[in-house]
């Protein structure tokens, strides 16, 4: 027998090499090459093995892109509003939705809480990780009718092909991807190669039988799909869970997405019963003060196409180190380090003895760059020992040159916080309403100068 060819492959971007090296010389990523064993089918074996699924090529008919209907593709609801909002509306006949998210935070209870609620489509939950009496357990546990749902637990991807084939599911999840091996390949489960090959013919599946597919997958300690890269590249919609397993509340966002908009947010909160939605999420966002404190300002986000509101905290403290800290909890660190210098150089403010720390309440990760008045606002407020109103509503971005700059869906933020009660709101100048809300007081800024002594 021939020996076997030893390969390795980089677990980031699934590139091959015939040696090991310490770095990717495609990725360029350290560490990352690990050992597998290259593929002894032939390439005619695997076309034959296909040949069931893909048909006769001569049957290929090019189209023009002004003959294809450019109509909303038909969506299936699955019981929840809040995950229907992040997949863009509902199901989609041979979509591949790949869902992560650290262990124990809901991915496998959520996903047999939506099955659960498709018994219409026949669906079929495969586990490679668990018993199918711990998933009957969790059911019962959860208080669902899962008379409708079928299981299967394998871990070779033909047998779970065959078996959809005879079951003709509508809906399927797989749970999880990295427990799945093909027989094309003889690395053990979860490795790259093996990882890249298993998805790529689920993938198939899906789309010429019009299968709606959910892949679990695990991820890194640096909170990324493991895996290779290609894997989120073949799927149509990648979405994360977010928020500490000890934590109540869980969010999922939309990282990618073909059927609908990406940084779409859900929020669920965990109960004895699952996971259960959250119909007014800026409500866990807001701390419930007995009384004002200082360095706590509320501000209007963007999560997709819904304004959430979330109290921004800053602590300015005197350092004792050579180096002051600056730490961020929901909120990108080196945007601090910028504020922090302009806040210097167009408001007069010194920090560079201090340490700072800046915390957005809830768990919520706020990327987007209208949060920068705000948290400039918190940051003063708390250095200077003041409390802020606390029916004021902050939201823009601030330039390196002092400026106060307009961020996308004004409008729309200003009508979320007038609906929670505030009264007063600092924005740019560029926000400003054409017509006067009433009840909200709003105060149009320019300038960094503007926004700061408008809280005096």
């Amino acid at each position: 027998m021939a020996k076997a060819k030893i390969l390795y492959g980089c677990s980031d971007c699934g590139a091959e090499a015939p040696k090991w090296a310490g770095q990717c010389g495609d990725c360029g990523a350290w560490n990352t090459l690990v050992e597998i064993t290259a593929s002894s089918t032939p390439a005619s074996a695997r076309t034959a093995r296909y040949a069931g699924f893909a048909g006769e090529a001569k049957g290929l008919k090019v189209q023009k892109l002004d003959s294809v209907s450019p109509d909303d593709v038909a969506r299936v609801k699955t019981g929840s509003t809040e995950f229907d909002r992040v997949l863009g509306g509902g199901l989609v006949a041979g979509s591949v939705v790949l869902l992560g998210g650290d262990p124990g935070i809901g991915k496998s209870t959520l996903l047999l809480q939506i099955l659960t609620h498709l018994g219409e489509l026949n669906p079929l939950y495969i586990t490679g990780e668990e018993s199918l009496q711990q998933v009957s357990a969790r059911a019962y546990r959860l208080g669902l009718k899962a008379d409708d749902l079928s299981l299967l637990i394998e871990t070779r991807v033909e047998d779970i092909l065959s078996a959809a084939q005879k079951e003709n599911p509508g809906v399927m999840v797989v749970d999880s991807i990295q427990t799945m091996y093909t027989d094309e390949l003889q690395s053990a489960p979860g490795a790259v190669a093996q990882v890249r090959e298993s998805a790529a013919q689920l993938v198939r599946y899906a789309k010429q039988t019009q299968t709606t597919i959910f892949l679990v997958g695990h991820v890194t300690k640096e909170g990324t799909l493991a895996g290779p890269r290609v894997l989120e590249h073949m799927v149509d919609t990648v979405l994360y869970f977010e928020g500490d397993s000890g934590s109540r509340y869980r969010l999922i966002r939309a990282m990618k997405n073909r059927y609908g908009a990406v940084n779409e947010l859900g929020v669920f909160a965990m109960t004895d019963k699952g996971l259960r939605e959250v119909s007014n999420p800026s409500a866990i966002f807001l701390s419930q003060h007995e009384e004002a404190v200082p360095g706590s300002v509320v501000m209007v986000t963007l999560e997709g196409s819904r304004p959430l509101l979330v109290e921004v905290q800053a602590l300015v403290d005197e350092s004792h180190l050579s180096n002051p800290r600056r730490v961020t909890t929901g909120l990108e660190h080196n945007r601090l380090a910028m504020l922090l210098a302009v806040l210097h150089r167009h408001g007069g403010i010194v920090t560079h003895d201090q340490d700072v720390f800046a915390n957005v309440v809830g768990g919520v990760r706020v990327t987007e760059t209208g949060a920068d008045l705000a948290v400039v606002i918190a940051i003063k407020s708390s250095l200077s020992n003041r409390t802020l109103p606390d029916d004021l509503i902050v939201f823009g971005e601030i330039g390196l040159a002092g400026e106060i700059r307009p961020v996308p869906n004004g409008q729309e933020r200003l009508h979320e916080a007038m609906k929670h009660g505030f009264k007063r709101a600092v924005i740019p100048k560029g926000n400003e309403p054409q017509k006067a809300i009433k009840g909200l007081e709003v105060i149009g800024v320019s300038r960094l100068d503007e926004a700061l002594s408008s809280i005096d």
